[in-house]
């Protein structure tokens, strides 16, 4: 199994997890988060008196999934997340050695 981070624009999101799910992801955690520093997208980027540092609002998405779905989600998010700017994001995969569904006891079963 393996685990997918996404850090995308906020105005890509919607597609992103719109063809995702196309793609067979059936759950996803997304979550608002700011990018710091080199990280921020010059174009949109605030900053941030209490952080003294410029950011930029992003999405992260995680999700897991089986070992032979990796390479095709990570290139729907690599399609769908791309503009050609400066800030379009990174993705992240680690592999997972152990999952556990809580309500069953269930091991290494993701659907």
């Amino acid at each position: 199994m393996k685990e997918i981070k996404a850090y995308i624009r906020k105005e890509q999101a919607e597609i992103v997890i719109r063809k995702l799910e196309q793609a067979g992801v059936t759950g996803m955690t997304v979550l608002d988060a700011n990018a710091l520093s080199q990280w921020a997208d010059s174009e949109s980027f605030s900053y941030s008196i209490d952080l003294v540092q410029k950011y930029s609002t992003v999405v992260k998405i995680e999700l897991v999934c089986n070992d032979d779905q990796e390479s095709k989600l990570v290139e729907v998010i690599k399609k769908y997340g791309y503009t050609g700017r400066s800030g379009d994001g990174w993705i992240f995969v680690s592999p997972i050695e152990k999952a556990v569904r809580i309500r069953t006891g269930e091991v290494n079963t993701i659907r």
